[in-house]
């Protein structure tokens, strides 16, 4: 369903920059129509910074789409570094939020997708259930290899 590792090149920040989450986010929102080509087919934006409240805290889904498609919303969550068991359970909370209060009965359930730069297969593995089938960990890449990393990879 969806690329992996998503090439963000288009946003132009330079692969060896430092910058956080906020600005990857702003970057993205800058060229949503490119982002939302990369992501794939059928994608539809409804907001950022959609804050959800439950006893009396606020959290934020850094973008939210609907994929008229799959007929789902689609949340993502972006972080600038590796990915971690904290980052998955955030993202369950979102998905599990989405699906009791927000999708309507004829809406497939909620998927949850978070961009990182890098993923560890091990902590996705042992954090999410075996029959998973709604919480994803997709790698970015802000430019795609040249041709001698390329090269270097096939060898």
């Amino acid at each position: 369903m969806l690329k992996e590792p998503v090439v963000l090149e288009f946003l132009g920040m330079k692969e060896k920059s430092v910058f956080t989450e906020s600005d990857l986010e702003t970057a993205v929102i800058n060229k949503l129509e490119k982002f939302m080509l990369e992501l794939g087919k059928g994608f539809l934006f409804q907001s950022r910074q959609q804050r959800i409240s439950f006893n009396g805290k606020n959290f934020y889904i850094d973008l939210v789409f609907y994929n008229r498609l799959l007929k789902c919303f689609v949340l993502i969550d972006l972080k600038i570094g590796e990915l971690t068991h904290q980052d998955i359970g955030q993202m369950q909370m979102y998905v599990n939020f989405y699906d009791r209060e927000i999708k309507s009965k004829d809406e497939n359930n909620t998927v949850g997708i978070i961009l990182c730069k890098q993923t560890n297969k091990a902590v996705i593995e042992y954090t999410l259930p075996k029959d998973n089938k709604h919480i994803f960990a997709r790698e970015y890449k802000l430019y795609l290899p040249s041709k001698k990393q390329l090269k270097k990879l096939l060898k």
